[in-house]
């Protein structure tokens, strides 16, 4: 069984950074795409990035496009989310989450299998 666990999560002021990462455990992530996703209270789930596995290419929300940074570490099997540029509206719960998937990743919660726990990022002065 594939778990997920991020980690990073925060108080930061506005224009601040932090990196998120989600380390995987029970099965290699080689053949796994990952999308970082985000929910504040009383809003639904929405789509931030996802990394691909056949080439590492990657996707952004438009919200976050220019501030948020992606990556992967499969030998590590572990996947980053650098956030640089933090604005109060980024104040959400943040998850990773898996699938199963050979060519371009899909920002789409309805698409992933498996998801971490979440971390509370809170962007505040």
């Amino acid at each position: 069984q594939l778990q997920l666990v991020e980690s990073g999560g925060g108080l930061v002021q506005p224009g601040g950074s932090l990196r998120l990462s989600c380390v995987a455990s029970g099965y290699t992530l080689d053949y796994y795409a990952i999308g970082w996703f985000r929910q504040a209270p009383g809003k639904e789930r929405e789509g931030v990035s996802c990394v691909s596995s056949s080439d590492g290419s990657t996707k952004y929300a438009d919200s976050v496009k220019g501030r948020f940074t992606i990556s992967r570490d499969n030998a590590a099997n572990t996947v980053y989310l650098q956030m640089n540029s933090l604005k109060p509206e980024d104040t959400s719960v943040y998850s990773c989450a898996a699938e199963i998937r050979w060519g371009s990743c899909l920002i789409d919660v309805d698409d992933y299998d498996h998801w971490g726990q979440g971390s509370q990022v809170t962007v505040s002065s």
